[in-house]
């Protein structure tokens, strides 16, 4: 879903990958994740008729529904508006393919001088000990809140998105919100424009809390990088794990090798992520997903088979679409197994289009 008016995103072909020195190992064969993606309910998920939805992250609650942490922002509003309008929602099911129904406001509004005082998004919730950890960026801007889909200056909200978060000891709140940016961009490095998308695991060995976060270098064409950090305890201090990217696709005839939207999951000792290839220069499909490895967060490997999902999605009714978006993938890991995968996703009538968009879910063969 990233735009900004000085990124060019268009699609291209296959191109090969290139890998910064000690940043990958070799590859390991095993079974392909996305051979795991069952038929997706058809009616599943969540949507909201008056709303553009986006950005679910699910949590089985102490009451044992199933709670999705999701964006939304009036249809009154352009898709884009997502930057400067959209607000932090908590909706509900039984079970967790739903279909979720709205339930309350979680991450309103709180004014311009916060840091996320004008727009929360992207969330990610987490059991950490006995409290409830909602991560989410953040941002705020100068101009008055806008009531259509013309922005004054689209990119100063962009830039200004922190990663921020909120603590509660129930799926119902009342959620503490911590009044600064967990983690800052760094001048003059490759994270120094935003820190976003946060993507946050609990190491049960240790109690330490592993977040991947995304941002960008300065320059006319960035890639889109992911960075990792450490901390001791939920409000931090967030110690970076590596002054550099932990992904480097990029090469010099291509700059748009990238990814973006990161999911991260311990499973046997060690950690998991899926993610979405941008452009399809690594796993082959635009807009596609990928899934790596890692023992310490730091250097990963890409699978033998390293494709995770796909924007053609087969339903439960028989039929198969490709859609034009599948992003923020998110796993539910139930009994330490990832049972269900979510996504944003929208269609339109023109390729990469959104007329309508909502969070859909994807069963997992076990």
């Amino acid at each position: 879903m990233e735009r900004r008016n000085f990124i060019k995103t268009t699609a291209s072909g296959l191109a090969g990958i290139g890998i910064l020195p000690g940043m990958f190992s070799c590859r390991q064969v095993e079974e392909s994740f996305i051979d795991r993606l069952l038929p997706a309910p058809v009616g599943g998920g969540y949507s909201m008729e008056d709303y553009w939805i986006w950005g679910s992250s699910v949590i089985r609650g102490e009451d044992g529904r199933y709670h999705m942490f999701a964006d939304r922002w009036s249809k009154k509003l352009g898709f884009g508006n997502w930057v400067t309008n959209s607000e932090v929602v908590r909706a509900v099911a039984d079970t967790p393919v739903g279909p979720y129904t709205f339930e309350e406001v979680v991450l309103p509004v709180r004014g311009k001088d916060y840091f996320d005082g004008l727009v929360t998004h992207n969330p990610r919730i987490i059991k950490y000990q006995d409290y409830y950890l909602l991560y989410y960026f953040g941002t705020t801007y100068d101009f008055q809140i806008p009531e259509d889909e013309n922005i004054p200056d689209w990119n100063a909200a962009w830039m200004n998105k922190r990663i921020g978060l909120a603590i509660s000891k129930s799926v119902y709140g009342p959620w503490k919100r911590l009044d600064k940016p967990v983690i800052e961009p760094r001048r003059g490095k490759w994270d120094a424009t935003i820190t976003t998308n946060p993507a946050p695991v609990v190491i049960p060995e240790t109690g330490e809390i592993l977040l991947m976060y995304k941002s960008s270098e300065v320059g006319p064409v960035p890639p889109l990088l992911l960075g990792v950090a450490k901390a001791q305890k939920p409000e931090g201090p967030y110690e970076r794990l590596s002054d550099d990217p932990i992904f480097r696709f990029e090469k010099a005839t291509r700059q748009d090798n990238d990814v973006e939207d990161p999911y991260v999951w311990r499973a046997n000792g060690r950690f998991e992520v899926i993610m979405k290839d941008r452009f399809g220069h690594i796993g082959g499909e635009e807009g596609g997903g990928l899934r790596a490895w890692s023992n310490d967060g730091v250097k990963w490997n890409l699978y033998n088979q390293p494709k995770a999902y796909s924007r053609s999605i087969r339903w439960n009714d028989g039929t198969t679409t490709v859609q034009n978006h599948f992003e923020r993938p998110f796993l539910l890991i139930e009994n330490g197994v990832p049972t269900h995968l979510f996504a944003a996703t929208g269609n339109g009538s023109k390729a990469w289009q959104i007329e309508h968009s909502w969070n859909m879910v994807i069963p997992l063969r076990t």
